[in-house]
């Protein structure tokens, strides 16, 4: 059975779908936020929930650090994959490293979506805001292997497709930014709630069948 730890910030959207099978072992938790809102669903599942508060080594500059004792962290637990979730941060090379191909992370777009440069479209925190704002017509939240280009690892398993309500389109139209900001949460708590669960049980599985980096034949895959 598969170790899985899992790296969150104040929440963790979908670890109910994971504390529900039995595919897995959840081995701890881990957050950046002392106020993690899950810490009672985790004591009820009797799994360990470690708060480690990131506010004290703020700053890219000192996330290495922050990395590292993260790895400290996690070594007795002797986790298979690394599971970030709801997590706000870049990871660096510590943790990537002594986690080689096995740290994923859960995006809120399609990163099947790339520029012309090849470049995922709507990167970063403000992924569906930035698609609404563009227009998009849909959006989908992704599954990728983390590396140190921001959510431009290898993609694993993307989700169904979220139609985006035709108010999104009056809103551009008249300008209503307000709108379009308020739209987006929506947007993106329907894709979390509903497919981020499935989407974390899904990579977890590629995960147990062997290497993830060998299996391209899943980029496209829907959950």
């Amino acid at each position: 059975m598969l170790r899985v730890a899992l790296l969150c910030s104040r929440r963790a959207p979908g670890l109910w779908y994971l504390l529900d099978r039995k595919a897995h072992e959840l081995v701890c938790v881990v957050s950046s936020d002392a106020e993690c809102v899950e810490h009672e669903d985790l004591v009820r599942a009797g799994v360990p929930h470690l708060v480690h508060d990131i506010r004290r080594l703020s700053g890219l500059a000192r996330r290495p650090d922050y990395d590292r004792e993260t790895v400290q962290l996690l070594a007795p637990f002797r986790p298979d994959l690394v599971i970030l979730c709801g997590y706000l941060y870049i990871v660096t090379a510590p943790l990537l490293e002594a986690y080689r191909d096995r740290v994923i992370n859960i995006h809120d777009s399609d990163l099947a979506q790339v520029d012309e440069q090849g470049r995922p479209r709507y990167p970063g925190l403000h992924a569906v805001r930035d698609a609404m704002f563009a227009g998009e017509r849909e959006t989908r939240s992704s599954v990728h292997i983390a590396t140190p280009d921001v959510d431009g690892g290898p993609l694993l398993l993307r989700s169904r497709a979220f139609p985006t309500h035709p108010l999104v389109h009056a809103a551009r139209r008249w300008g209503a930014t307000d709108i379009l900001k308020a739209y987006a949460y929506a947007q993106r708590e329907w894709m979390m709630r509903e497919s981020w669960g499935p989407l974390l049980a899904g990579a977890i599985d590629l995960a147990a069948q062997g290497d993830l980096v060998a299996n391209d034949a899943h980029a496209l895959a829907e959950r």
